[in-house]
């Protein structure tokens, strides 16, 4: 049964993958700052730094918005094909399963998005 409204699901989805863009991108700082991948690596340290940054601050004012209106995520279960999250919403919970790939590709979309927004020219 759907107890969480699309505005709800859409907060809280946004959350969710948008935490997993951000774990994404800090195992990437990672990777380039241990590995010698990269003749030249401070472009893209600075690229995935901002957008990091930029998805840090998105995910503060969703988790504001969350508080607010009584709004939980928590993973549940996880296979190697599924991962269950419990959504509870105002004492009230609702299991969703996400298909791992989906995941990835959700998660994939948010990073594109991120890209594009710290890599715009700025409009001054």
């Amino acid at each position: 049964m759907r107890y969480l409204n699309e505005d709800e699901l859409r907060l809280a989805s946004r959350f969710l993958f948008l935490s997993m863009a951000i774990t994404v991108i800090k195992q990437d700082l990672e990777l380039i700052e241990q590995e010698k991948i990269f003749k030249i690596k401070e472009p893209y340290l600075r690229l995935l730094q901002k957008m990091q940054h930029v998805a840090t601050i998105e995910r503060r004012h969703l988790r504001k918005q969350m508080t607010d209106q009584h709004l939980q995520v928590i993973t549940y279960e996880k296979t190697d094909s599924f991962t269950s999250f419990l959504f509870i919403c105002k004492g009230k919970e609702e299991k969703r399963n996400y298909f791992n790939p989906a995941i990835r590709k959700k998660v994939e979309i948010i990073i594109h998005e991120l890209m594009q927004t710290v890599a715009a020219p700025s409009r001054v």
